[in-house]
């Protein structure tokens, strides 16, 4: 992915897409645009913006200083795989991909969402287990490459 692409995966800019809900130009219009905006808030440190996204009842003990507390991952790629909505809910299955500590990794989830007000909002997730990519796997990246050919070198040492 072009680095001048959203992180969410669009063919946008950072600036035609996902900074127009971080600074409230608009608001998600789905379940999957606002999970994609999130992803982008968590690459950009926008970490107001995943507090005012999270459900309060939701929330517990979230917020800024926890999100912020290094160490940050490098986040990597993000893959929606499904998501689904009704009047008033929604969900959304997908993989961030990212690097910490030396080590690739992935959140692999199916988040639930909530229609309240006209705004969406992330209530939580159920995690489900994956496997990390082998040699020859597409890439995470999105390149269209092997993953030995691309990043695996980058990622696993």
């Amino acid at each position: 992915m072009s680095s001048n692409h959203c992180p969410c995966g669009s063919s946008l800019s950072y600036t035609q897409c996902c900074q127009l809900l971080h600074i409230s130009k608009i608001t998600a219009s789905s379940p999957e645009q606002l999970m994609r905006s999130r992803y982008s808030a968590f690459v950009k440190h926008e970490f107001q913006y995943l507090l005012d996204t999270h459900a309060p009842e939701f929330r517990s003990e979230l917020s800024i200083e926890i999100l912020s507390q290094p160490p940050l991952p490098n986040w990597i790629a993000l893959e929606v795989e499904k998501s689904s909505q009704d009047h008033h809910s929604g969900t959304v299955t997908f993989k961030a991909w990212f690097h910490l500590n030396k080590k690739l990794d992935v959140i692999y989830e199916q988040s639930n969402f909530v229609l309240r007000d006209g705004l969406w909002y992330y209530t939580d997730g159920k995690h489900l287990s994956t496997e990390l990519p082998s040699r020859n796997d597409s890439c995470i990246c999105g390149s269209g490459k092997k993953f030995k050919k691309c990043c695996h070198n980058i990622y696993t040492g």
